[in-house]
């Protein structure tokens, strides 16, 4: 089985993630239920949401605010799982309870293993 990190995206305000508390509390069974088929199946290996105040750090120096993409786009959380294929993870990510939201998104990425000598 492979490991793959998936990056939960979606639209932001200014300076806040766009879903309301009410939008949250509607939301959590789902993501519950959709994370918990994951690790149902033992294939969940760390899931998190991400605070929305960052620092981004580069050779110009330190900023503060998150990465945001077009449309103020960012990754607000992220899941670690293993699966037999891409094809799987694909399969699961079709349901995820972030895809509400018209600019959200999963992105998949493989995970590539440190070499142990």
């Amino acid at each position: 089985m492979k490991e793959y990190l998936l990056l939960f995206r979606n639209a932001s305000a200014d300076n806040a993630y766009l879903a309301t508390s009410q939008d949250m509390a509607e939301d959590m069974l789902k993501w519950q239920s959709w994370i918990g088929n994951i690790a149902m199946q033992g294939k969940l290996i760390h899931t998190a949401p991400i605070e929305y105040a960052a620092s981004l750090v580069s050779n110009s120096g330190i900023a503060s605010g998150p990465h945001k993409e077009a449309n103020s786009v960012l990754v607000s959380g992220f899941l670690i799982c293993k699966a037999d294929s891409t094809e799987e993870v694909q399969e699961w990510s079709k349901t995820c309870p972030i895809l509400k939201y018209p600019s959200s998104s999963v992105e998949i990425r493989p995970l590539i293993p440190f070499p142990v000598n």
